[in-house]
């Protein structure tokens, strides 16, 4: 796949990757309804592609929470390292002001706010698949290098 092949947001992404030392591999796909599938397409287990979530601090004020695909956020945990008392998931269009991201293509790299970044202990020293910044797409990242290049926190939220 040429560079001309990428939709402009997988080329921004790649491109703020890039700045921030981060050496990522985007893979084209076709949709998948689940997570298992999206695995299956990709050859890798559920717990290898990470989901990012955008997670509402306060008014106006977010941060990207990375975890691994077959977990969930303990939300007292993520409350708990991120020192707030109230957290909440923004609705669709309220994620996409907050990113310039779709949901289900939501990553930290290229956003359109340089949210903080949390990014799940479990995740440390691995490579997965996450978002691309388009549908269709996946990012394959090396977590520590996320961590590095965001100046990401990583605790246990999962």
């Amino acid at each position: 796949m040429t560079d001309m092949d990428r939709p402009e947001a997988v080329a921004a992404m790649l491109s703020a990757a890039d700045a921030h030392g981060m050496t990522v591999t985007v893979r084209e796909r076709p949709a998948a309804d689940s997570l298992p599938k999206a695995a299956a397409i990709l050859g890798v287990t559920p717990a290898d592609i990470a989901k990012t979530l955008v997670v509402k601090r306060a008014i106006a004020s977010y941060v990207f929470v990375v975890i691994p695909g077959d977990r969930t956020i303990a939300w007292p945990k993520l409350r708990a390292a991120l020192g707030v008392n109230r957290l909440s998931l923004p609705d669709a269009s309220e994620a996409y002001d907050a990113t310039g991201y779709e949901r289900g293509t939501i990553t930290p790299i290229g956003s359109t706010h340089p949210w903080p970044v949390v990014v799940d202990s479990t995740l440390t020293g691995r490579r997965v698949a996450m978002g691309a910044g388009a549908h269709g797409f996946s990012a394959f990242v090396d977590v520590d290098e996320l961590v590095s290049g965001y100046d990401g926190t990583v605790a246990d939220v999962t």
